[in-house]
């Protein structure tokens, strides 16, 4: 019995009480930032004016101090940032990673796939940017445009209309770099897609002469990407190069306005300077949004992608552990589609064994073996039908199921970068010694791991090249065996072996139907089905026949011995022979 599934809680919250928390300090950050234009202001209107020293020196000593307030609060805002940047990392990449690892089972390319992994980095690196303290100064704009204000309503007006022309530039930056973002994905997924084929397909590449090829299609590819991201920087950099120009622009009007109106007596020199200074400040925030607006959209997609990422994630919280399985693994009634495509690849397919059978799947070459394969084990979801493992569909099962009842040998083997003893442990936080060392017996390969020079503890590097392809397979079949699972799934895996290494998995199959498990085999050498009683012949996607070993395939029959009764005693004995 299990709980109701409920809704995924993976979410990016507990954002908001932190964003308060800066956004108030960077309204003390903006207050203090005017000591400037007051500084400028008192010693041009009353120390020049009076010639106190006494006063110009109290007037520098609180100007320095509150200087280093403000210093003290900015470092402490971009240290707030920095680390809320990280804590994000860590909180959510390792589930994003987790999303990620599923995409290609639902015909995402991999490239894709690592696409969405790197919006975390995108965020982390954004808060750790210059463009959150933009966004967040943007916000107090209006107690330096009432400064200005108070000091003269003309001073003003003039401040608050080119702050109106660079806030219409940084809502046209918004329009223009949104236009380019989706444009600027679809082209960087494509050429990490052409980098990632080129870098898996190298010994193919070099054997038949086509690495050049293979360069000139990256090429191609990075010549989109650049088109593209030079079309989205020309915005940005046009964009910003005309900020800056208005904003000097504006305060030399600002200069310009003061002195013509100290000329006519309505203003004073102090308060020239002051203004100009605070008008500077008003309008940086927005000049720096608009240089940092590219970071800006780029960390907005990444947030929404980060969101719809962990949303898809399945909150296992209130899965209740079932028994461990022992008793049957039943196929009712699939249909399963092929991620990428929707293209039916296998339909109403049924089938059910019990604890001690093995089926071997055979058929010819895309005939759906394969997918089957993959549908026993939820690699590939199912559209219609169920699989059930002791009468529990695959979705009741947590993820504690697969680690420690089931085993699976896919058809392209793939190690991972680690030693002997992390693959066939599966990289288990405590591995157990003596569990390992049993699946690598039952796969009949203890003795040639113990013959090399760091036996168990052999390095084997990236996709385990260090090793035959034979070894390899053989080591993955120990990996699949590993705390003797109860379903266990090989996809042709003899692929690769030799005569030892075949009667090796012969033996290995017959252990584990001798403990009670589940075997299936999908096999185009017959010598893989040796060990198994069952046997399902999949074509054109649907299970045209299933049942025990004997009564599917038929043993071939002998020729009946004809002898020539004419022929010589040398010419019988030659047909004989025959």
């Amino acid at each position: 019995m299990t709980k109701k599934k409920t809704t995924p809680q993976y979410k990016i919250e507990g954002l908001r009480g932190i964003f308060v928390y800066l956004f108030g300090l960077s309204g003390i950050i903006n207050i203090l930032a005017l000591t400037g234009a007051f500084y400028m202001l008192q010693i041009y209107d009353r120390a020049l004016t009076s010639g106190s020293l006494s006063t110009l020196v109290a007037l520098s000593v609180l100007a320095i101090g509150l200087y280093l307030f403000q210093g003290i609060f900015d470092i402490l805002r971009s240290q707030i940032l920095v680390r809320l940047g990280a804590k994000l990392d860590t909180q959510l990449a390792p589930l994003a990673h987790e999303v990620v690892i599923e995409m290609p089972r639902y015909g995402y390319s991999t490239s894709e796939a690592a696409e969405r992994g790197r919006d975390v980095d995108t965020l982390r690196g954004f808060l750790a940017g210059q463009g959150p303290i933009a966004l967040f100064d943007l916000p107090w704009i209006p107690i330096y445009l009432i400064f200005v204000w108070l000091l003269h309503p003309m001073l003003g007006m003039l401040t608050v209309g080119g702050a109106l022309v660079l806030a219409m530039l940084t809502l046209v930056a918004e329009i223009l770099t949104r236009r380019h973002a989706h444009s600027m994905i679809k082209v960087s997924v494509t050429r990490n897609s052409v980098m990632d084929c080129n870098t898996r397909n190298s010994d193919v590449l070099h054997a038949m002469g086509i690495t050049r090829r293979a360069v000139d299609r990256f090429e191609r590819a990075n010549r989109r990407h650049l088109e593209c991201q030079t079309k989205t920087s020309d915005v940005g950099g046009t964009l910003s190069g005309l900020s800056k120009v208005l904003r000097m622009m504006l305060q030399s009007a600002i200069l310009g306005l003061g002195a013509y109106l100290a000329i006519r007596g309505h203003l004073s020199a102090g308060s020239i300077i002051a203004s100009s200074i605070v008008t500077a400040r008003a309008l940086a925030p927005v000049d720096q949004a608009i240089a940092q607006w590219k970071g800006v959209v780029a960390a907005r997609r990444s947030y929404h992608r980060v969101n719809e990422t962990l949303a898809v994630l399945k909150d296992r919280t209130g899965f209740i552990d079932l028994p461990a399985p022992q008793h049957s693994l039943t196929v009712d009634n699939i249909t399963t589609v092929a991620p990428s495509s929707g293209a039916v690849l296998l339909s109403e397919v049924s089938l059910e064994l019990k604890a001690g059978q093995a089926l071997g799947l055979i058929g010819p070459s895309g005939g759906g073996k394969t997918t089957l394969a993959r549908s026993m084990l939820g690699i590939w979801p199912v559209l219609r039908g169920s699989v059930r493992v002791d009468g529990a569909d695959l979705g009741q099962w947590t993820e504690a199921f697969y680690s420690d009842h089931v085993g699976y040998l896919p058809q392209d083997v793939a190690l991972m970068d680690g030693t002997i003893a992390d693959n066939i442990s599966r990289f288990a936080e405590t591995p157990d010694a003596r569990k390992i060392i049993r699946a690598a017996k039952t796969a009949g390969i203890h003795e040639m791991i113990v013959h090399l020079r760091d036996g168990y503890q052999t390095e084997l590097g990236p996709h385990g090249t260090a090793l035959s392809a034979g070894q390899r397979q053989r080591i993955a079949l120990a990996r699949a065996l590993y705390g003797d699972p109860f379903l266990i799934v090989l996809d042709e895996p003899n692929s690769n072996l030799d005569a030892e290494g075949e009667e090796a998995l012969t033996k290995a199959i017959m252990a584990v139907r001798e403990r009670g498990g589940i075997v299936v085999i999908v096999a185009h050498r017959p010598s893989a089905l040796q060990a198994v009683d069952m046997v399902g012949l999949v074509q054109g996607g649907r299970l045209t026949a299933f049942g025990p070993k004997e009564q599917i395939i038929q043993p071939p029959k002998a020729r009946p011995l004809v002898v020539e009764k004419t022929a010589g005693p040398e010419r019988q004995k030659s047909l004989a022979g025959e």
